[in-house]
């Protein structure tokens, strides 16, 4: 997989079109790591190799090398075999949906810089076939789940696609998908028509270039959540600190819209209150001080260093080892990473299984997911025979 990003790449697109100006600003910070992150690069690869492995001419033995060196990784679990084989599924099944043999493209560079200055980035699978091009993108998160419709990252894909094959292609319908296995109904997919696309592609050309030249305004929302200047930027400070901006309050009570725009402005201060806690915090470890805070340490549970060793001396004192062991089964999480991913547990118990319905939850107006509807059994105590 690639390690080199363009300073208006295609995953970072939501911000930089949102916030122009955020592409210069953040370029020389340094990209936090995380384990999350390298887990999902992991996922990638595993995911790729077995794509390839499918559609494309590879020996066993470079295949049975690779994956025992993905396989030898830390961060590597059972579970993610069975969610990998869930996107080979999902693209197999692409690939099979058509009469004639279709094209297929892995891990493909895709340039864009028509629209966007010096823009290009990776698809993580394409497939051609007549008129029609399919740009799937993997994603291995299970925090916050990304909708295919009318999404920036995979439309500037798609720029590229048809530009690099538009002399072999000719390209009309173009279907985006989404595939991440570790959210609930993760799947997504999403259909623009060419000429659709290129509109929308005209219509950015001008905001991609203010980006690439640092100017433009400064503008803050969903898309500060992974900027890297979300912790010290003070255009994002300014505009949490300022004024509700209410023209006018009751007396006593607020109304509902009014209490609507305290909520969607809280939600976004709260999310910016935990990066500025979480850079303080890291700033002070490092050395620095941040002037009337400091680090100390947290509360933390006592723990059994070896708990065999430990259970032999109370049992050698006495105590039954009946009541010192509970037996308690493993949850469903811990089976899937014990039995190798969701898909097989499914297979073998999921009619042990069943999702019940969540708790209600407040999100904006504008999520993907359903309105909450109370189950009726619930309301009457039972099954609703009536």
């Amino acid at each position: 997989m690639p390690d080199t990003h363009a300073l208006l790449s295609a995953s970072a697109a939501k911000r930089w079109l949102n916030c122009p100006p955020s592409a210069r600003l953040t370029e020389n910070m340094p990209d936090t790591a995380s384990e999350y992150a390298a887990e999902g690069t992991l996922a990638h690869a595993l995911g790729e190799l077995k794509v390839r492995k499918k559609f494309e001419i590879m020996k066993k033995s470079v295949y049975d090398k690779t994956l025992k060196e993905l396989k030898a990784d830390p961060l590597y679990s059972p579970e993610m075999d069975g969610y990998t084989d869930s996107y080979l599924d999902y693209v197999a099944a692409i690939m099979h949906s058509f009469k004639n043999k279709p094209y297929i493209a892995i891990e493909k560079r895709l340039d864009y810089s028509h629209i966007a200055p010096g823009g290009f980035g990776t698809g993580d699978c394409l497939i051609m076939c007549g008129g029609e091009l399919h740009i799937i993108d993997f994603k291995y998160g299970k925090g916050v789940p990304v909708s295919a419709e009318d999404n920036p990252q995979l439309k500037l894909y798609a720029l590229g696609a048809v530009r690099e094959y538009e002399l072999l292609y000719d390209i009309q319908n173009i279907t985006l998908h989404i595939v991440q296995p570790r959210t609930d109904d993760g799947n997504s997919s999403w259909t623009i028509t060419r000429a659709a696309l290129d509109e929308w592609g005209e219509s950015i050309k001008l905001v991609a270039q203010l980006a690439y030249d640092g100017k433009g305004d400064f503008k803050c929302g969903d898309h500060c959540r992974f900027c890297k200047a979300k912790s010290t930027c003070r255009a994002r400070a300014d505009f949490m600190l300022s004024e509700a901006g209410f023209s006018s309050l009751p007396p006593e009570l607020l109304s509902d819209d009014e209490l609507g725009k305290v909520l969607e402005r809280a939600r976004l201060f709260a999310n910016w209150l935990s990066d500025v806690e979480n850079y303080a915090l890291n700033a002070i470890l490092s050395g620095k001080t941040i002037t009337g805070f400091r680090a100390v340490e947290g509360t933390s549970r006592r723990k059994i260093t070896d708990i065999d060793g430990a259970f032999e001396v109370l049992k050698a004192n006495g105590y039954d080892e009946a009541v010192l062991y509970e037996r308690t089964p493993l949850g469903i999480t811990d089976l899937e990473k014990l039995i190798g991913g969701k898909k097989k547990l499914t297979e073998l118990i999921g009619g042990f299984i069943e999702k019940p319905q969540g708790k209600p939850t407040l999100v904006p107006a504008d999520d993907k997911r359903p309105d909450y509807k109370q189950d009726i059994n619930k309301i009457f105590g039972g099954n609703n025979n009536d």
